[in-house]
């Protein structure tokens, strides 16, 4: 593979990306800093195929990334990440959108038996033999000028993930389980799980009452510090803790000098401009209206005693199948399905359909049944049928 020198023009950027479109695949990485910043400061951008790869300076002078921006949502090339969650958040606040179609090579290790998370250093040297050199993962990536080491340590991750892609992809087609994946990459490029919009931003807060009036303080003042932090580039938690927020929703000042006595804030907001505009917010905020009111936590299906331990046998039959099928038990299962399952729940469970019934499912629904069984054979557990009297 040709490995291209720091490209840090947009001339030689564009060029680049003319080749890379006629690609199979582009592999895609980012380094970036966020520890001071609302949005992550993109600091590097790694690209590369089966031919070759390079390193992009987003912060050298005069470069214009839209050639590098209109590569990466083109539909007709296949984008490949490695746990690329932060990768497209950021191209997500570059473009508006996320790259489609999409690869992500943590997402495919569950249905390979290599776990929910395995760590992309793991998984070159499962399937490469390669142990990567760690040594420049806490770089400054924002600091120039880079030097050859960080350089070959942030082009080493699209290299390696040029070389793992096809043996990875290989391997779904020869054990049919590409499509185990779909819902999986479905979520992962939804452009809705990176979107931002301040009147939302309060969905993400622990509630602090159930009250219409509470949670409209709340909403405001969530969106008050979502455009604080936005317009001064720092982190929401900078501005306001979650925990003050939720406090003062639900025992709102009643004038502005009172924010001296609010836990988490200075005295200095007593008469400061951000201190007026947080007061301000509140005044304007209104109660959530019906159709706004979020929907109880729905209730966890009823279990008795025996069925809680009919969830626990369902758990182990699901560490047994998992096992043995090598693949991640959350790829089979997601949140409360055996719970519902060990309840009586029949309707809507995706483990009883597709290929999650063939593997778990079908076994699951005899063992809550009690068609199936626990066995101890020779000191190993096993399944054993149960034939029910008429």
């Amino acid at each position: 593979m040709r490995i291209l020198p720091l490209v840090a023009s947009t001339e030689t950027l564009a060029a680049i990306c003319t080749r890379m479109a006629t690609a199979d695949f582009v592999c895609v990485d980012t380094e970036f800093m966020r520890e001071t910043t609302y949005f992550p400061d993109l600091c590097l951008v790694q690209l590369g195929t089966s031919e070759e790869a390079c390193a992009i300076d987003p912060k050298a002078p005069g470069i214009d990334l839209e050639p590098l921006l209109k590569l990466l949502v083109r539909e007709e090339v296949l984008k490949v990440f490695h746990a690329g969650g932060q990768d497209l958040e950021i191209i997500y606040n570059l473009t508006g959108t996320t790259p489609a179609p999409l690869f992500d090579t943590q997402i495919a290790a569950m249905a390979l038996g290599l776990g929910e998370q395995v760590g992309y250093t793991n998984l070159v040297a499962a399937y490469l033999g390669i142990q990567v050199d760690k040594g420049a993962r806490f770089t400054d990536w924002a600091r120039r000028p880079l030097n050859d080491r960080q350089l070959d340590y942030a082009i080493g991750d699209v290299t390696h993930l040029a070389t793992l892609f096809p043996k990875m992809l290989e391997k779904l087609r020869k054990t049919g389980r590409g499509g185990w994946l779909d819902d999986e990459m479905a979520r992962a490029a939804d452009p809705a799980t990176y979107a931002n919009d301040p009147d939302k931003a309060w969905t993400r807060l622990r509630l602090p009452s159930r009250k219409a009036d509470v949670l409209g303080r709340l909403k405001a003042l969530a969106r008050w510090r979502e455009l604080e932090a936005r317009d001064k580039d720092v982190p929401r938690g900078r501005i306001v803790k979650d925990e003050t927020l939720g406090d003062i929703a639900a025992s709102p000042p009643r004038a502005q000098a009172d924010l001296a006595r609010v836990r988490g804030l200075s005295a200095a907001w007593a008469n400061n401009g951000i201190g007026d505009r947080l007061m301000r917010s509140l005044v304007d905020a209104a109660p959530l209206s019906p159709d706004e009111m979020p929907a109880r936590e729905p209730q966890r299906p009823g279990l008795s005693t025996d069925g809680a331990l009919v969830a626990d046998l369902l758990k182990l039959l699901l560490k047994i199948r998992s096992k043995e099928a090598g693949v991640a038990p959350r790829l089979i299962v997601r949140g409360d399905e055996l719970d519902a399952l060990a309840a009586g729940v029949r309707d809507g469970l995706p483990i009883l359909t597709g290929w999650r019934h063939g593997i778990f499912g079908a076994d699951a629904l005899a063992l809550v049944e009690g068609r199936l069984g626990f066995a101890v054979k020779n000191g190993k557990l096993m399944m054993s049928e149960i034939v029910l009297e008429p």
